[in-house]
């Protein structure tokens, strides 16, 4: 069964291509699925640049107004404090 939560755990274990395969499956089946299509954003971005994505986690901060971005923003934080 593929689910959100799984994707999730596969996520924080490092298995970012088996989650992202997930998020995808989740999407075929419901394209509207906001948790779904940011996390896929996540994954898909291989930001190397940290100071990009500092200035670009500040805008979603200041701009977020849905728990799926709250969801994303906290996220962001937990990878940065392990």
């Amino acid at each position: 069964m593929k689910t959100l939560t799984l994707a999730s755990i596969y996520e924080i274990q490092g298995h970012r291509h088996e989650a992202a395969e997930i998020y995808k499956a989740i999407l075929e089946e419901n394209p509207n699925n906001a948790e779904a299509k940011v996390a896929l954003k996540r994954l898909v971005s291989n930001r190397k640049n940290y100071g990009k994505a500092n200035e670009d986690m500040l805008n979603l901060f200041i701009q977020m107004d849905s728990s799926v971005e709250f969801n994303e923003f906290e996220r962001w934080l937990l990878q940065l404090w392990n």
